[in-house]
């Protein structure tokens, strides 16, 4: 299996979430499972039924997590320079719009660009990597072609 880029901080995340799953998410739904059988008949228990589906999907995220840990291979961005790659914070701005933007560069298990984490296969970070300060990119996305100018090349 290929090991999985991901920043110190995208890192830890995962991993409390681990923690607050197998900590307190699922103990919480093995007690509401036990309270919904003292309910009676589980064929027509509401309630039973819920709390399995929820167990499933705790139990599913734990195990998707875990993979995710395991194959995880933990870059500090601090320790890089150079070009634009994995770990960069890099300011652009819309060339048509002159909107300015900041994202990381991270790997997919962090990535949520409502908090300006890029994804490392979106088509916005392949067109930056290798790239520099300065420099202009084009780049096809679902909303069009949009062209960027890279400001800013920060590894923090």
């Amino acid at each position: 299996m290929d090991k999985i880029p991901m920043t110190r901080a995208g890192f830890t995340a995962l991993d409390q979430e681990l923690k607050k799953l197998k900590s307190v998410e699922r103990p919480a739904i093995i007690k509401a499972i036990a309270e919904a059988r003292e309910h009676g008949d589980l064929s027509e228990n509401a309630e039973y039924h819920s709390a399995r589906e929820k167990q499933s999907f705790i139990e599913g995220r734990i195990k998707e997590i875990e993979g995710l840990i395991s194959l995880a291979e933990v870059i500090d961005p601090a320790s890089l320079s150079g070009s634009i790659k994995f770990g960069a914070t890099v300011r652009l701005v819309d060339e048509d719009t002159d909107e300015e933007r900041t994202y990381q560069i991270v790997g997919e298990a962090e990535a949520d660009i409502e908090r300006g984490l890029l994804n490392l296969r979106s088509p916005l970070a392949r067109a930056l990597i290798g790239k520099e300060e300065g420099d202009s990119v084009e780049v096809r996305t679902p909303g069009g072609e949009r062209s960027y100018e890279i400001l800013d090349v920060k590894y923090v």
